[in-house]
């Protein structure tokens, strides 16, 4: 899996976890039995510079505004199923880690994500999910922190 080599290759301790098939952030909230605010659902946008992956809380939804504000964009917009699948070509279709760096994209997680002491993520497949620290998960990840959910 890319994602445990990527994580093992620079020493950041993690849990795998195998679940039955989840579609939803909100359903891996509920296969792993957390709340939905530790649950890491990236989010993927494009402005004129590129495509960058946001981070928010599984019952979060991401405001445009914001997030352009946060990267520096005029603005942004959501990358389609097509961009999706190009950028991550060896994940399942919805079920992308949220691990910017590991795509080459950069990262930029909510504040209120900042609050936790551990995440739980997809890991590439509807089935797999990965537990970590998220001071871990904010390093490896060079996460810049903006308040890029909607209220």
């Amino acid at each position: 899996m890319q994602l445990e080599a990527f994580l093992k290759s620079r020493g950041v301790p993690f849990e795998r976890h195998t679940h039955p098939v989840t579609y939803t952030s909100q359903g891996l909230a509920q296969a792993e039995h957390v709340s939905g605010y530790l649950v890491a659902k990236p989010v993927i946008v494009r402005g004129e510079r590129g495509f960058a992956m946001c981070v928010l809380p599984a019952p979060k939804h991401l405001d445009l505004k914001r997030t352009a504000q946060a990267l520096g964009e005029k603005e942004v917009r959501l990358a389609s199923e097509k961009e999706m699948a190009d950028l991550f070509p060896e994940c399942e279709l919805g079920a992308e880690p949220p691990v910017g760096s590991l795509f080459g994209l950069k990262t930029v997680m909510d504040t209120r994500l900042a609050e936790d002491e551990y995440l739980i993520m997809q890991a590439g497949s509807h089935t797999e999910a990965i537990k970590m620290r998220r001071l871990d998960w904010q390093k490896v990840c060079e996460a810049a922190v903006a308040s890029i959910a909607a209220d």
